[in-house]
């Protein structure tokens, strides 16, 4: 029988202990996981990642970007846990108005701004955000407004036309103004009546008229 030098005995129990703590170590991770770690397999390219990572943000800024300078006016929202079918269901109306609604990183949207409605409009952007808008700057106000007062898990925090920011009180004074469409159609039925009922009108009070004039003559100025 063969026997091995005490120093080579021992060797051969740490070299035998090493194996199993590195199976116990390396146990239900992947071959490709083992070659990677180990160099044999070149890992992500961490730098390739990152430039990605800057380009999708850059474009989603530039879609946002987009976003603000079409639309009429912009309410900024909190979704405090609708249901899928609650949010369906709020897409449809306001698509319905020629409306839209978009979730938002708050980060992103800040940036899109680029400080032009000040730290006010910035302030805006926390929580749980999801912007309405349209070209018409009534109709979203509108819309959401409604969707406000029949889902306590929907809230409206504020907006902004053009450079105007609006706290949520503001949001519900531009819902009362006739949308574009409805306003036009006044328009039509005024060429089409009577003297006496334009005059009628034209006694109107002079802020109610100033008001909806504004709103449209903002949007036309952005």
């Amino acid at each position: 029988m063969r026997f091995l030098r005490p120093g080579a005995q021992a060797q051969g129990v740490e070299t035998a202990a090493s194996l199993n703590r590195t199976g116990a170590a390396t146990r239900g991770v992947s071959p490709r996981r083992l070659l990677t770690v180990s160099g044999m397999v070149p890992g992500p390219d961490l730098s390739m990642e990152t430039a990605m990572d800057r380009a999708q943000k850059q474009e989603s800024i530039e879609a946002l970007k987009s976003v603000f300078d079409g639309a009429g006016a912009v309410v900024v929202t909190h979704n405090l846990g609708l249901t899928v079918a609650e949010m369906t269901d709020l897409r449809l109306r306001l698509r319905k108005e020629g409306a839209a609604l978009k979730v938002v990183k708050n980060t992103l949207a800040q940036k899109a701004l680029d400080g032009s409605i000040g730290e006010a409009g910035d302030a805006l952007f926390t929580g749980p955000v999801a912007i309405a808008y349209a070209p018409d700057p009534v109709s979203a106000a509108k819309v959401a407004t409604q969707f406000a007062k029949e889902n306590e898990k929907f809230a409206i925090v504020g907006g902004f036309m053009g450079q105007e920011v609006l706290d949520a009180k503001g949001v519900s004074a531009l819902a009362t103004l006739p949308s574009l469409d409805q306003l036009r159609a006044k328009i039509i039925g005024l060429l089409q009546a009577p003297a006496t009922k334009i005059a009628g009108v034209l006694q109107a009070p002079a802020g109610q008229l100033a008001r909806v004039f504004n709103a449209y003559a903002t949007k036309d100025a952005a």
